[in-house]
């Protein structure tokens, strides 16, 4: 289903994030500009679990900054919860990032002088600039939520690839998000490992409501989500539901 004949509940009210005609365009008035998406249309609802697929340079990480407020798009429409985001200086697209998106990359980014439940709390260190003692419980429920329950005072060196990466959804969780976009969560890990994050990242889903949008180039993984966006050359040229994803169903109990 291609984005100009998908009406996915267009009139409706409630999404979370909506994006119409999204462009992004790169050095802009010189000989090699270059316009790397090319109209994107895309609407995220509530509880929603997304895998955003396709080849390499068609404009994936580009599209997922854009919604992550990391990069401004060179034209189109963003509604970010009922709300343009078009305009908005630094300090506002900020604090708009920072109360409704959270993030997991393929390379966790954790602080190795610091602990799994230092990494999970420092989001709201760096915001409130203290962490009080309800912020801290929080971050042990999530790393606990997650498997990690023996290993809060472990600092990354210590731990797996799989369980580092599992630190970064408890970190991404913790400001309670209502979207998370996970950028090739699993890239760096072995099969087992992949397994492991993916059943984290729909346990959260499943439990809390939360929203996905997950980038991957793994089938196994991409078919296992509840739709499938795929990207080819800044385009959307399919979006479709996932006949029996089901979410992690026949991966393994962690």
């Amino acid at each position: 289903m291609s984005q100009n004949t998908d009406s996915r509940k267009s009139t409706e009210s409630g999404a979370l994030l909506e994006l119409s005609d999204v462009r992004k365009s790169y050095n802009i008035g010189q000989p090699n500009q270059a316009e790397v998406l090319h109209g994107v249309s895309l609407r995220v609802d509530p509880g929603e679990f997304i895998a955003l697929i396709g080849p390499s340079g068609s404009g994936k990480s580009t599209l997922l900054n854009i919604i992550g407020l990391l990069e401004p798009m060179t034209s189109g429409r963003y509604q970010l919860r009922g709300e343009g985001v078009e305009g908005l200086d630094d300090a506002a697209l900020t604090m708009r990032r920072r109360s409704t998106l959270g993030f997991v990359f393929q390379f966790h980014h954790l602080l190795p002088a610091f602990t799994a439940l230092e990494n999970v709390t420092m989001p709201a260190l760096l915001r409130e600039g203290r962490v009080s003692s309800r912020q801290r419980e929080h971050a042990r429920e999530l790393l606990a939520a997650v498997g990690l329950a023996s290993a809060m005072d472990k600092r990354p060196a210590e731990l797996s690839g799989g369980m580092q990466q599992r630190v970064a959804i408890a970190r991404a969780l913790v400001q309670e998000p209502p979207l998370v976009l996970a950028d090739e969560p699993t890239g760096n890990l072995d099969t087992a490992s992949s397994d492991e994050v993916f059943v984290q990242l729909r346990r959260m889903h499943a439990e809390r409501g939360i929203s996905f949008v997950v980038v991957t180039h793994d089938p196994r993984l991409a078919a296992r989500c509840d739709r499938l966006v795929e990207l080819i050359d800044g385009r959307i040229a399919r979006d479709e539901p996932i006949a029996g994803g089901q979410g992690g169903a026949g991966l393994p109990a962690v």
